[in-house]
C-alpha cells in the first residue's frame, strides 16, 4: 500500500518577525547604494536609452571657429538626441585619443573643454548648450575634473568611467553623409569633428589641401559614395559655394592623366606644340598621329626623374592659327581649324593618357566666339584651352605689325 505524504504548508512569518526582516532589508539597500555615489545618479534601468542621429539640414557646410564651437556645431549637425556626451581636454594629447576611442565606442559625440582665452580649463557656453540640447544624463569627463564640469550642468551625471554609464542603443548610423577634414591635421578641432563624425556613422575623408579634386583616392571615394550632405571642417574648406562645386567635380569620378581633377600646380606638362597638319608650324606636325604620341611620351619620360610632381606628356595645338595681311581670313586674321579634324587627335591623345591644350591665335575674331567652336572638345576633363594674347588684335590691326594683347574681361568672359 502506498504511502500518503501530506503536502507541506508555506509557513508565514509571525507580523514582528516580518516588520523586523524588511526593515534590516531596507538598510541593507540604503547602506549599498550610499557605499556606490555613480548609482544614486544612475538613471533607471529601464532599458537602453537611444541614440538618434539626423543628417545637417544644408547638403553643403563648412564649419569653422574655435575648437570647442567646431566641436558643437559638428554634434549639432548629427545627433538629435545623445543620452551620453563626451567632454575632453582640448589641451591634452593623451585626453584627445583616450576620447576619440570612446566616441568610437559609445556612439557618444565628442566636445571639448578648452582655455581659450583664460588660464582656467572651462566648458565653454556653447558646449553646455549642446549638452542640453542632446539631452544628456550623463558625461564622460577624460582628462578634466567631473567637479570643474558638475557645476555648470544641473541634472547631468559626470562620470570618468565608461562603466558608470547608463546603457545605449544608436540608430541606424549617417552613411549617406561625408565629413571632409584636413589630411595630417592634429588640431583638437579637427580631431572632435572626425571623431563625432564617425560616431554618429557618417563617412569621414582626409582630404590634402581641403580640395578633393587633387586626391585620386578621394575622388574615388566621392564618386563610389556620391553622399547627400558634405561638411567641411575648417574654413580652408570654404565658401560653402565652392566646396559644394568642388564636390560636385569630385562626385564624376573622371580624372586627369596622372590622377586628380586640378591641372595646376599639381602637374608638370611637356608637350608636342603645333598643327597636325603642318610641319612648319612645330614639332606636332613633324609626324603623323601615331608618331606623335610616341614621341612625346618618350619626351615626358626624360623629365619625370627632374620633377617632383608628375609630369604628363601633352599636346598643344593651334586650333585657331593667325594669318597673313595677304589672308584675311573674312577680316579676322585667323583660320579656324574645324573641330571635326581635330577630334581624331583628341580621342587618340584621350586614350594614351596625353593632356590636350587647343590654342587660340584669334586676330581680330572674338575669342569666346572661337572658344565655342570647340566646346564639344573642351568638355572633355584632359582637353583645356591656351589664349595666345600676341595674336589677339584690336580693329584696324594687322598680324606682325602690330603685338596684340588680351584684357582680364575677355579672359574672364571665356572662362565663364
Amino acid at each position: 500500500m502506498r504511502r500518503m505524504v501530506p503536502a507541506r504548508r508555506a509557513s508565514c512569518p509571525r507580523p514582528g518577525a516580518f516588520l523586523v526582516m524588511c526593515a534590516a532589508m531596507c538598510a541593507l539597500a540604503l547602506g549599498m547604494a550610499a557605499c556606490d555615489p555613480a548609482s544614486a545618479q544612475r538613471p533607471a534601468a529601464s532599458g537602453p536609452i537611444m541614440i538618434r542621429f539626423r543628417p545637417p539640414g544644408q547638403a553643403t557646410s563648412v564649419l569653422s571657429g574655435p575648437p570647442d564651437s567646431v566641436a558643437a556645431q559638428t554634434a549639432r549637425d548629427l545627433f538629435a538626441a545623445a543620452p551620453v556626451v563626451i567632454v575632453a581636454n582640448d589641451g591634452s594629447s593623451l585626453a584627445m585619443a583616450e576620447a576619440v576611442r570612446d566616441a568610437s565606442l559609445l556612439h557618444a559625440p565628442l566636445l571639448l573643454a578648452s582655455k581659450s582665452g583664460t588660464r582656467t580649463l572651462t566648458l565653454g557656453q556653447a558646449a553646455r548648450a549642446e549638452i542640453k540640447r542632446l539631452r544628456a544624463v550623463a558625461v564622460l569627463a577624460v582628462g578634466i575634473s567631473p567637479a570643474m564640469v558638475m557645476p555648470r550642468l544641473h541634472g547631468v551625471q559626470v562620470v570618468t568611467a565608461m562603466s558608470a554609464l547608463p546603457a545605449t542603443r544608436a540608430a541606424a548610423p549617417l552613411h549617406k553623409v561625408a565629413v571632409l577634414v584636413r589630411r595630417g591635421s592634429k588640431s583638437a578641432a579637427d580631431l572632435a569633428a572626425a571623431a563625432t563624425a564617425r560616431a554618429a556613422g557618417a563617412r569621414v575623408i582626409f582630404v590634402p589641401d581641403a580640395d578633393p579634386r587633387t586626391a585620386p583616392k578621394v575622388i574615388a571615394v566621392l564618386a563610389a559614395a556620391r553622399p547627400g550632405h558634405v561638411i567641411g571642417i575648417g574654413r580652408a574648406f570654404g565658401p560653402v559655394w565652392r566646396l559644394a562645386a568642388r564636390v560636385a567635380v569630385a562626385e564624376t569620378g573622371v580624372q586627369l592623366p596622372g590622377g586628380g581633377q586640378v591641372l595646376f600646380p599639381m602637374r608638370r606638362l611637356v608637350a608636342l606644340y603645333g598643327h597636325p597638319y603642318s610641319a612648319a608650324l612645330g614639332a606636332l606636325g613633324q609626324q603623323g598621329l601615331s608618331a606623335s604620341i610616341t614621341r612625346v611620351k618618350r619626351l615626358a619620360a626624360l623629365y619625370r626623374s627632374l620633377s617632383k610632381v608628375p609630369v604628363v606628356p601633352a599636346f598643344e595645338i593651334i586650333a585657331s592659327v593667325a594669318q597673313g595681311a595677304s589672308q584675311p581670313e573674312g577680316g579676322t586674321y585667323s583660320y579656324l581649324t574645324p573641330a571635326d579634324q581635330l577630334r581624331p587627335w583628341v580621342t587618340a591623345a584621350t586614350a594614351a593618357g596625353i593632356y590636350v591644350v587647343l590654342d587660340l591665335q584669334a586676330g581680330r575674331a572674338s575669342l569666346l566666339d572661337q572658344a565655342r567652336q570647340y566646346q564639344g572638345l573642351l568638355e572633355r576633363p584632359n582637353v583645356g584651352l591656351a589664349i595666345d594674347p600676341e595674336w589677339k588684335l584690336l580693329p584696324g590691326e594687322l598680324p606682325l605689325q602690330q603685338i596684340g594683347s588680351v584684357s582680364s574681361a575677355q579672359v574672364n568672359a571665356v572662362i565663364n
